[in-house]
């Protein structure tokens, strides 16, 4: 990790909600930004944000999202998710984030992330994979 993943970084993404970040079960006129989406954004801008503050050969997983989505936004309307470090503990993160659509704060929580050397992990997973019953899946 560099220096600048200190408490207080912050970031921000903006992007247009389309078809495919939203869930219709009311019928298309009422399509709106999936929670699930919200936390899958979240997750990435907030990666994508923290992997300038890595060292070469880190990355990070999530390990806690707390959201509250707080109202509805349509397909095509603009989102901002702004985010900042609230502390750096060894190798967790733990952000707070705001998600604004034009008209209204429509998501905020909290979100640890934890840096990891990607090539450890890559080695952890093999050797968990090669635990599998029947063994490891084979390449198609």
């Amino acid at each position: 990790m560099k220096p600048s993943l200190a408490a207080g970084a912050a970031g921000e993404k903006a992007f247009t909600v389309d078809v495919a970040r939203c869930i219709a079960f009311m019928g298309p006129e009422n399509a709106v930004y999936a929670t699930p989406k919200m936390v899958s954004d979240v997750e990435y801008a907030i990666r994508d944000f923290l992997l300038e503050h890595l060292d070469a050969g880190e990355d990070t997983v999530g390990t806690r999202v707390v959201i509250d989505h707080l109202a509805a936004t349509p397909a095509g309307m603009e989102v901002t998710i702004r985010f900042r470090v609230l502390a750096v503990e060894g190798r967790s993160v733990r952000l707070a984030f705001t998600v604004h659509d034009n008209v209204e704060e429509c998501g905020r929580g909290e979100h640890v992330r934890f840096v990891v050397d990607v090539e450890k992990t890559r080695q952890r997973l093999a050797k968990k994979r090669a635990n599998l019953p029947g063994g490891p899946p084979q390449k198609t």
